[in-house]
């Protein structure tokens, strides 16, 4: 802390630095990972479960429809999977991230409420 700095700061620097270690904590501590992963996982089969259409403008001879189905069974299954699975980790993590980021300004509102009590009126 700077020499002069008011308590009011060093609440404030505190209560960053205890936001920054909430971020780090979420995500490195193997608890947190752990929990992370498992709902990524369980909401990348939900998203994998939905039913996904598409339909041709013009009905297609039966060798063309046969490719087009290979080559949906082979994104849905091989290609998508990795892609929602990362998409949503991502969104996970930034969720958690934006938890911790609110939890950090109620708490430097409620210390600027709480000195501003604290200083006598003239």
């Amino acid at each position: 802390m700077r020499a002069g700095a008011t308590p009011l700061l060093k609440k404030f620097q505190d209560l960053l630095h205890q936001y920054k270690l909430e971020v780090f904590h979420n995500e490195h501590d193997k608890p947190s990972l752990e929990d992370i992963t498992s709902e990524c996982m369980h909401v990348t089969e939900e998203i994998l479960e939905e039913k996904f259409h598409y339909h041709f403008h013009k009905l297609p001879d039966a060798n063309r429809a046969e490719i087009i189905n290979m080559i949906n069974n082979y994104t849905r299954e091989a290609v998508l999977p990795p892609v929602v699975e990362k998409l949503v980790l991502r969104q996970l993590v930034l969720e958690r991230r934006v938890e911790a980021l609110v939890n950090l300004m109620e708490q430097m509102l409620e210390a600027i409420s709480a000195s501003s009590q604290e200083v006598p009126s003239a």
